[in-house]
């Protein structure tokens, strides 16, 4: 269970992240549309599980992608959070899967 400065922190991420995924987000991965659906972070702060919807591209390719950019993620992250934050977690970027298992299930119903 997460406290609330774990979720507090979190909501932060989530939203510094999904804006620097809108503006820059076109130049490190042409033709797919990332948004971040959830961030968990670890108990001790140290580290940021960012799960992403992916639109437009293949999937894992994009993730990879993404986490060869992991540093300069991390480093505009830095850059908007160093008044909340002493450090900023790792960050470690996972497919949302979500949309296609809800889809999954909706399609299992109607049969």
């Amino acid at each position: 269970m997460e406290t609330n400065r774990q979720n507090r922190i979190s909501r932060l991420i989530q939203k510094d992240l999904g804006e620097i995924f809108q503006m820059a987000g076109r130049d490190w991965v042409p033709g797919a549309m990332i948004t971040v659906t959830k961030v968990y972070v670890t108990s001790d702060l140290s580290i940021a599980r960012v799960y992403l919807s992916i639109f437009g591209k293949d999937a894992k390719e994009t993730i990879r992608q993404v986490e060869m950019k992991g540093k300069e993620i991390r480093k505009k992250l830095g850059i908007r959070v160093k008044d909340q934050l002493r450090q900023v977690p790792s960050l470690r970027f996972f497919i949302d899967d979500s949309l296609d298992y809800i889809e999954n299930i909706e399609n299992l119903l109607k049969q």
